[in-house]
């Protein structure tokens, strides 16, 4: 984990400064993980020196981009390794403090795509947690030891229950208006009131005051769930765990699976596992991405058969290097903007190793698990700020979740027939039960209904053509792809495409693109990835905060920040 050269002893060729998401709990620098039965304990000890870059310390266990890394992967571990784990205690080592948030210093000297992934990851992490909570019977419990203030208090309202230790000087607090002069950019406005439901006044309340709320008036407003005095906090925290576990459905003796590091080749142009591979084209500012359908042996048909394989199941390790790479891309290859999706395969053994897991996900753990990632991972596809374009070739196996990663996309292009002198069938994709909602979005439609937002009777004709093999006529017919060019046609069309999409404003196209992709209602999730972070990315760019003598750059100088009066 951070940014390295060599990213990890199974990966080879890396480019130096990279960002790596591997780490293990072995290697953690930040944060201290433990089990005791049904109860595991994640326990925030942040390294005053282990920031993921030079320029700052992390004091008061603030927190940076490499402090969120290690929080992700043992979200993730506990899922799949410690499918006995019923509930997780978040609390701190350090003594009357939880956690000051995100690193003042580290925001101040980031440059501002840095700060805009910064914030994308984190706000991720906090629903990986949330999903945790509500779908795989692991219950996120905040022991809050200590203050708890900005993005501290932000991975507390990310769990189930909030617990605060009442001292007489231990808060809750948002402070990121009053003294930096940005918003709380992980979720906490939103949280505060869609999750804890404050009332807007007291929501303006807390959040224009710095010093927090305490004790019985954070739980009367309902920032925390209980005030608990210090003589009485451990015990009551342990209570609370284990009435948490008691209603977890989580199996008690379950083995889990280990997440095996990941098996990766960087060069200055290709990034290369073993399910899944990137071409890089700077010139053309474009990755080609396939993803290779599952072997025989990587596709059992028994849930036994699943387990065995574990984390090579194919399906669960497509989706381990699929996530890699959106985050690989995202964060180290900031001018690459057109992400195009391939894939190779069987469409028939996708689905029967999809349909193993979809069958099952009610009843096994690491079915379900397997597919709240793949959601999660889908998920993480559509905030991306990339466009994202579909093509659908002779040998492709876009069916069912692999067909979700083709909906994610902008724009969907089937070639009609076969290439010239080419052998084999015409592609087809193929719609199954995990279209209709196994991967919502975060709108909470499938990607279906936001595709047909406002046609549900297009829907229901969509239900009638499911597990059916489409051809590009048919799937042009029933609005599926974006258009379907015969072979004389393919090479112009899609080059054409790619080069107008490079040819426009980045910037105009996130923002286009984030709208049309999210239609429909407004969620938390939503408003968290759209609004909130649209506001938050408008303001870091702005001089009131970021500039020379903005709050963000003045913060601990003695100098308040010179505002500029005009609201725009």
């Amino acid at each position: 984990m951070g940014v390295v050269g060599d990213v990890a002893s199974v990966q080879t060729g890396a480019q130096s400064g990279l960002v790596s998401f591997d780490t293990s709990p072995d290697s953690y620098r930040h944060w201290r993980l433990s089990i005791e039965g049904e109860i595991a304990t994640l326990t925030l000890d942040v390294d005053d020196h282990g920031g993921i870059v030079p320029g700052y310390e992390l004091k008061m266990n603030s927190y940076d981009l490499g402090v969120d890394i290690e929080l992700n992967d043992a979200v993730q571990r506990l899922r799949f390794e410690h499918p006995g784990v019923r509930c997780v205690v978040v609390t701190s080592a350090k003594e009357r403090m939880f956690s000051s948030g995100a690193n003042i210093r580290m925001l101040a000297q980031s440059s501002h795509p840095w700060k805009v992934n910064f914030c994308k990851f984190t706000n991720e992490t906090r629903n990986a947690m949330e999903d945790a909570s509500e779908n795989s019977g692991q219950t996120y419990l905040a022991a809050l030891n200590g203050t708890a203030a900005g993005g501290g208090y932000e991975i507390a309202l990310a769990c189930a229950q909030i617990l605060l230790i009442d001292d007489s000087s231990s808060a809750v607090s948002l402070p990121e208006v009053p003294l930096l002069g940005v918003l709380p950019g992980t979720g906490g406005l939103t949280r505060v009131t869609d999750k804890r439901h404050v009332r807007r006044d007291l929501a303006d309340v807390f959040a224009t005051r710095p010093e927090g709320v305490r004790g019985r008036t954070a739980v009367t407003w309902g920032l925390v769930d209980e005030a608990v005095p210090r003589a009485t906090f451990d015990e009551v925290v342990r209570e609370r765990a284990r009435a948490a576990a008691t209603r977890s459905t989580r199996p008690a003796h379950a083995r889990g699976i280990p997440l095996t590091p990941l098996r990766r080749t960087i060069t200055t142009n290709d990034v290369a596992y073993e399910h899944v591979t990137a071409d890089l084209d700077r010139g053309a500012s474009t990755a080609a991405i396939t993803i290779k359908g599952p072997s025989p042996e990587q596709a059992p048909g028994s849930l036994a058969g699943m387990h065995e394989l574990g984390a090579d199941f194919w399906m669960l390790a497509a989706t381990r290097e699929l996530d890699d790479l959106i985050l690989h891309l995202r964060t180290n290859e900031l001018e690459i903007g057109t992400w195009v999706f391939r894939t190779v395969g069987d469409a028939a053994s996708v689905i029967a190793c999809e349909g193993l897991v979809t069958a099952n996900r009610e009843h096994d753990w690491l079915a379900n698990e397997i597919c709240l990632y793949a959601k999660r991972t889908l998920k993480r596809l559509d905030v991306t700020s990339r466009s994202l374009i579909a093509l659908i070739e002779p040998g492709s196996c876009f069916a069912g979740w692999l067909l979700e990663v083709a909906l994610a996309g902008d724009r969907q292009y089937m070639l009609d027939g076969l290439a010239e002198d080419g052998e084999g069938e015409p592609a087809a994709i193929v719609m199954t039960e995990a279209n209709d909602g196994v991967y919502p979005m975060g709108n909470a439609l499938s990607r279906l209904q936001s595709r047909f937002f406002g046609h549900a009777e297009h829907l229901q004709t969509l239900a009638a053509h499911r597990d059916q093999p489409l051809s590009a006529a048919q799937a042009l017919e029933l609005r599926l792809v974006t258009a379907a060019p015969d072979d004389l046609d393919w090479d112009d069309e899609i080059r054409l495409v790619l080069e107008e999409r490079a040819a426009l404003s980045p910037d105009a196209l996130t923002g286009m693109e984030a709208n049309h992709r999210f239609v429909g209602p407004e969620t938390t999730e939503t408003k968290i990835f759209g609004r909130l972070a649209a506001w938050q990315n408008w303001v870091f760019a702005r001089p009131n905060a970021a500039g020379p003598e903005g709050a963000l750059r003045r913060y601990g100088t003695g100098q308040r920040g010179q505002f500029d009066r005009k609201r725009v």
